[in-house]
């Protein structure tokens, strides 16, 4: 279970750490923004240029209304931040999108699961017929295999389209699960 709002007494154990999903505070952002800068200068995930300031990360990731950006406590700590809204504004808003980032010394804890579970709830409460994402890095697996499980099924990939640290470039799943 993730937490629903602004409670923080949610939560899930499942032999590891309790993880707490809840509402990005201000107070927040230092952990966010190191996550932030961790995962995108890993180049492996995200196409977000390196080195971008605090200011320009936080125009990226803290989502305005109608979205919401949300951080998955363990520990005590930030281990893991997403952000969701609309896909598309106007006639494609009926369609959800999120975007999540886990700690690198944080992951295979859960959190990535609380998190999408946490996106996937609030989408169908808010009123989307579905999730699209848009961008999901072919090569990796952890993601794509957790939002297979999930239910999201992969519509098309863009061959080389991410140009990935390690590999090269390599394609980028468009993925979609309906939430009716």
């Amino acid at each position: 279970m993730v937490s629903r709002g602004g409670d923080a007494d949610a939560g899930h154990e499942r032999g590891r750490a309790r993880v707490v999903v809840r509402p990005a505070t201000d107070a927040d952002w230092d952990e966010i923004y190191a996550i932030f800068t961790q995962v995108v200068d890993e180049g492996r995930t995200y196409a977000y240029p390196e080195g971008l300031s605090s200011c320009d990360a936080r125009a990226l990731w803290m989502e305005p209304d109608p979205g919401r950006t949300v951080v998955a406590v363990a520990g005590g700590r930030v281990g893991g931040t997403a952000k969701m809204g609309p896909n598309r504004p106007g006639r494609g808003s009926h369609v959800a999108t999120a975007s999540f980032m886990v700690h690198p010394a944080q992951r295979r804890l859960g959190i990535a699961t609380e998190l999408a579970s946490h996106v996937i709830e609030w989408s169908r409460a808010s009123g989307y017929r579905a999730i699209q994402f848009n961008a999901v890095v072919e090569t990796n697996t952890g993601a794509v295999e957790l939002w297979t499980k999930l239910g999201f099924a992969i519509l098309a990939t863009v061959p080389e389209a991410f140009d990935d640290a390690v590999n090269g470039y390599v394609g980028l799943h468009v993925m979609y699960r309906s939430l009716r």
